[in-house]
């Protein structure tokens, strides 16, 4: 049996036929939330914050090996803000891209793995309606994995070393209540920032069967980009890489804040993003679903 491109319009199928009632996004949320992958990542996301209190309390901040240099993770027992942002800096190279390319990449292919893809086509949902939805889950989850970090790590912080000011690695603080502001702001680009990995991701997914390929093809690929990155012989072509704006969101955390480095960065992640979901669903469109 396949699901191909073409056939019957929708109104022929069945009488009173709604596409845009087909697979709510309330049906498909709780599908995915019953994944076990879903509470194993939050779990992981979750953990970090205590881990890292853990890690503190036993070694504590020592700027010793970098020659008197101050960073924020020096900085991070300072305050809760300063750990919520410790946090994120530890994690948004690497860590926060693992749930935005499980969530992305696993969505499509895994039902295509587990061959009940043309079921739902079969329905029927039309193709289009699939991806928004399984896409606007995907996101949803992403963004919330995002957000969850930096706000257990703020309580946990305050819990731990109290509630104050963020204290700048430059010099100065913000008061309390700017610095969570501020942490929403640097939170939302490298949620902004993590939409290359997720087009990466959902494209790929729309390509294979198998999760892990497109879960491990968009970490890679972002890992590539990098590496790339690090080349300065690139020069400026490295202004056109995704990776080269992605902390830009300390700009946020100065005493005065800076929006170029992050808007930047946006528009670029941004325009990679809309290309690889566009191309997502006309691929999609095309394919003739076997599995």
């Amino acid at each position: 049996m396949t699901a191909t491109a073409t056939g019957p319009g929708p109104e022929a199928l069945a009488p009173g036929y709604r596409p845009g009632r087909t697979l709510p996004l309330r049906v498909e949320a709780l599908r995915q939330w019953k994944r076990r992958r879903t509470l194993v990542m939050a779990g992981v996301i979750a953990a970090l914050p205590f881990v890292l209190i853990v890690a503190f309390a036993i070694g504590g901040p020592d700027a010793d090996d970098r020659g008197g240099r101050i960073t924020l993770i020096d900085t991070a027992t300072a305050s809760g803000a300063n750990f919520a942002a410790t946090c994120l800096f530890v994690s948004a190279g690497f860590l926060l891209v693992i749930p935005v390319a499980l969530f992305c990449g696993d969505t499509v292919a895994s039902e295509a793995g587990w061959s009940s893809l043309r079921y739902l086509l079969a329905a029927p949902v039309p193709r289009s309606r699939l991806l928004a939805a399984k896409l606007t889950v995907a996101l949803g989850y992403s963004t919330a994995a995002l957000f969850l970090l930096p706000l257990l790590a703020l309580a946990v912080g305050t819990v731990a070393y109290g509630w104050g000011p963020l204290q700048l690695p430059t010099g100065g603080s913000l008061p309390a209540g700017d610095s969570v502001v501020r942490l929403l702001i640097a939170t939302s680009f490298v949620l902004v920032s993590q939409l290359v990995t997720a087009g990466l991701a959902f494209w790929l997914s729309t390509r294979t069967d198998a999760p892990l390929g497109a879960v491990g093809g968009a970490v890679g690929l972002t890992i590539v980009g990098n590496v790339l990155d690090a080349i300065t012989a690139l020069g400026g072509w490295r202004d056109f890489l995704p990776a080269h704006w992605q902390f830009a969101w300390i700009d946020a955390l100065q005493p005065r804040l800076e929006w170029g480095g992050m808007a930047q960065g946006a528009a670029i992640s941004v325009t990679y993003a809309l290309v690889l979901f566009a191309l997502a669903f006309r691929g999609f469109a095309r394919k003739d679903i076997v599995s």
